[in-house]
């Protein structure tokens, strides 16, 4: 079961996916057009599996790890079949540094040297997991390729390794780690309605259900560009061409806003299109958990972006009917869940095998049939995560984006990070987040009496609540992924940001009390000042935020003068 095996005489790669007595069923990932009874099969006697090294990043990959920019330059348009080509480039020489010496004893998962990579990530060449020993030679420092030998192990027995800079692993298996870890720590997105309101933790997972056009795209593009992960790995699996094809075109021009070096030097993409075989629609994922891993390994913050896990599911269910298996609901196979929890399970913070701390984060989108949240993939994925961003299609539909709805959404992440973010705002951010949500609240349900009378009929102490959550939402929960400081908000400027606006409500509700109106509070200018924060204090200006406090208290006391 599961050996990776080749047919015919293109040698298209396949995987035999079921066995019945003396006959095997072959998963081809690739068109099988043309084959005929009494095709050769050869059998690669091992698993689906990857190759993991240096060159992975910024490289683009298709569900079974071909590398597409090589084969776009060997071949046509699309993928001609029984294309062969390395996933690391062979020939290319890396600048190998070791790390350990003769006689040094080592176990799996230790670093054996470093490569640079990149200009952002280091490279840590690690012993395969199943090795142990000692080390009895160790290539000096200089320039290798990945299939060269950089180290050779004996251990206990006598048995001997030679470790390369390169290595591969079945896709399916998860790799070894020595315990998981609680988590503790944001993963940071520059997105306020997500760091604020339904933060994620560095090793959770996420789902992120909507309809067509909601967005769900674009808000993993969003993630993947300013999410201060050390990797990111970008699985569009089963995504339409054009979609993946802005990404393409996009990613490279970017720039990390921490680091200032361009985003794709912390990149890898698998690009599974629609047109592409559905069959490698259902390893992509696999294959991107997997790189994840690898990098995990060495110690680093890893978020996957997969996008999307709907149509994941679909190749599933069309394999399974192929298959003949028993349909469950709506024609899913019965283990859908089982897919499902295998793959977020992978998710997580982790003491690795070599003693560092690394992590992997999963944000896996949902495409349910007309945006019904009721359907299979969307119910068995709230399962086995954590933190849900519902898109809302009224929000889109009104331009509101992220179109994350704050009534449907939620987090369970968010006492885990609470000690990180109380830290950087003197005690304040679970009172301040706790509030605004209660106002939020509030609001939905006036909403529901200003729809059937509207709100002049509401006395100005609720009207105020309406007013500081329309603020919040346009203020705050907005944002202009155009706008070059918009699209990107520090967790300081957030919470500057919170403040200001519940500052708004407390002393418009004091005033107001005092005999003033809303309309009082409306006109007042620091109240457009408010509005244009977003647009017009940068990232590392956020003090500005102080000075716009200090008008509005101002401004607030001059109204209430007018009652004392």
């Amino acid at each position: 079961m599961l050996d990776l095996v080749e047919v015919g005489e293109h040698h298209l790669v396949g995987e035999i996916v079921k066995l019945d007595g003396d006959r095997a069923v072959i998963q081809v990932y690739e068109d099988t057009t043309g084959l005929t009874p009494g095709t050769d099969i050869y059998s690669a006697g091992a698993p689906l599996s990857v190759e993991l090294g240096p060159g992975l990043i910024g490289t683009i990959y298709d569900g079974i790890q071909r590398p597409l920019e090589k084969i776009r330059d060997s071949s046509d348009q699309y993928i001609q079949k029984g294309i062969h080509l390395a996933a690391l480039d062979h020939d290319r020489r890396w600048e190998f540094a070791p790390s350990l010496a003769v006689g040094d004893a080592i176990s799996g998962g230790e670093t054996v040297g470093t490569v640079r990579e990149t200009e952002l990530i280091e490279h840590r060449v690690l012993i395969p997991p199943h090795v142990d020993g000692k080390i009895t030679w160790i290539a000096e420092a200089g320039e290798y390729r990945v299939t060269d030998t950089v180290a050779r192990t004996e251990n206990e027995a006598g048995e001997c390794h030679e470790i390369h800079l390169s290595q591969r692993w079945p896709v399916r298996r998860e790799r070894p780690v020595r315990s998981r870890l609680p988590l503790s720590l944001p993963l940071i997105t520059g997105q306020r309605v997500i760091d604020t309101l339904f933060p994620v933790a560095k090793g959770g997972t996420v789902v992120v259900p909507g309809g067509f056009g909601t967005g769900k795209t674009m808000t993993q593009h969003a993630l993947a560009k300013w999410s201060d992960a050390d990797i990111i790995v970008y699985i569009g699996c089963g995504e339409r061409g054009n979609e993946m094809t802005d990404v393409l075109i996009e990613f490279p021009k970017l720039v990390d806003p921490r680091t200032g070096r361009p985003i794709m030097e912390r990149t890898i993409m698998i690009a599974n299109t629609s047109n592409m075989p559905v069959a490698a629609r259902e390893a992509s994922i696999y294959t991107g958990i997997t790189i994840a891993e690898y990098y995990r390994d060495q110690g680093y913050h890893v978020a996957i972006m997969a996008d999307s896990t709907s149509r994941w599911a679909e190749a599933l269910r069309e394999l399974s009917g192929r298959m003949e298996e028993m349909p469950a609901d709506e024609g899913y196979p019965a283990y859908l869940p089982t897919r499902l929890a295998e793959f977020y399970e992978r998710a997580g913070m982790t003491e690795t095998l070599g003693g560092v701390e690394g992590s992997i984060s999963i944000v896996g989108s949902v495409s349910p049939p007309g945006g019904d949240f009721s359907e299979p993939v969307t119910q068995h994925s709230k399962r086995f995560v954590r933190c849900m961003w519902a898109l809302d299609r009224q929000l889109a539909n009104a331009r509101h984006y992220p179109a994350i709805s704050w009534l449907d959404s939620y987090s369970e992440y968010v006492e885990e990070i609470s000690d990180w973010w109380q830290e950087r705002s003197g005690g304040e951010w679970g009172d301040l987040r706790r509030r605004i949500m209660d106002l939020l609240q509030q609001e939905g349900k006036l909403q529901q009496v200003v729809k059937l009378v509207g709100p002049d009929v509401l006395p100005d102490t609720q009207r105020i609540i309406l007013e500081t959550c329309t603020m919040f939402k346009n203020a705050f929960l907005q944002q202009n992924s155009f706008d070059k400081i918009d699209m990107y908000c520090t967790p300081e400027k957030q919470i500057k940001m919170l403040q200001v606006i519940l500052e708004f409500y407390d002393l418009g509700i004091e005033v107001i009390r005092k005999g003033a109106n809303i309309h009082q509070l409306r006109k007042m200018e620091v109240y457009s000042d408010i509005l244009r924060i977003k647009f017009s204090v940068h990232n590392d200006e956020a003090d500005k935020i102080d000075a716009i406090r200090d008008k509005l208290a101002r401004s607030v006391e001059r109204i209430a003068e007018m009652f004392d």
